[in-house]
This record gives structure tokens, sequence and C-alpha cells, in this order.
């Protein structure tokens, strides 16, 4: 058997609250969110997992675009008007629609994450959650490809 054909099964560890109920509300990164309030709701066997993460002021959730039921090899990003392969942009229609977004962490009520920077829509089952260490993450000398040019002609002295 080819490996591309076994299945891959994960299981949502809890779920995303988020003001967002229409896919066109949703803003396109977290960054443009940073004021969109939510709530991550763990599923009580996982709890135990959150000891220790009350002292990060940010996290990374990592996501199952669940409303993303189709997708394209190609497609004109919002911050462009050039078609572009898929795997050169953030869209949550992907083959395996695993979305991330750091989000930050406000404070953690027992089971619930209140959380700041919601990108995605309410009931969005949630995968993992990992701790944003801005010096594991950081990396220099970065090329952004296309997008390179896109910040060039929309930033002055970009």
């Amino acid at each position: 058997m080819e490996m591309h054909s076994l299945p891959i099964v994960y299981r949502p560890i809890g779920i995303v609250h988020s003001e967002h109920t229409r896919m066109e509300d949703v803003p396109r990164q977290p960054k443009l969110s940073s004021s969109s309030k939510g709530r991550v709701e763990l599923y009580p066997e996982y709890m135990e997992g959150l000891n220790d993460l009350s002292g990060f002021s940010h996290i990374i959730l990592l996501v199952h675009h669940h409303k993303s039921l189709s997708y394209s090899l190609t497609i004109v990003p919002s911050m462009d008007d050039q078609p572009r392969g898929l795997f050169a942009t953030r869209a949550p229609a992907r083959p395996n629609p695993i979305g991330l977004s750091i989000v930050k962490l406000q404070f953690i009520e027992g089971p619930i994450l209140h959380v700041q920077g919601v990108d995605m829509i309410d009931e969005t089952p949630l995968l993992d959650i990992k701790p944003y260490i801005p010096e594991l993450s950081r990396r220099h000398s970065v090329r952004l490809g296309w997008l390179g040019e896109v910040y060039k002609n929309k930033i002055p002295n970009g």
C-alpha cells in the first residue's frame, strides 16, 4: 500500500467558539482580527494538558476548517489579483483543511481558554494547542515570494 493512501485520523480535543458565525465575516488573518475575542473549550479528558499554559501570553491553535468542503490548487489570494498556487498561500480551503492561528491567551477558566485575535468560524474543531515561543519561531533572512512584491507595491518605501 502506498503511503499517500493510508488513512490519517485526528480527533478534536475541543472546539473554538467565536463571534464569527458566517464565513464571510471571518477575518483573513489573526493579525487583522486582534480585537476579535473567543473561547477555546477543551474536552474534559484533555484538561490536565493545560497545566503550566497560563504563563504564556500567546498560543498556537491548530484547527480543522470544517466548513472548507472543496479546494482548488490555483487561487487568487485576497491580497493579490493574480492566480497563485494554493501552497504559496494561507487559504483555508486545502486538501487537508488544517488551520494555524497565533492568538493571545487572556486567561484560563477550567476547561475554557479565553483568547483574543480569533480568525475562525464559530464551532471550529480544535486539533492541538502549542505555546507560542518567538525565539523558536522567528527566522532571519526570510523571503516572501510573490507576497514580497505585493507588500513592496502597497507599502511606501517597503
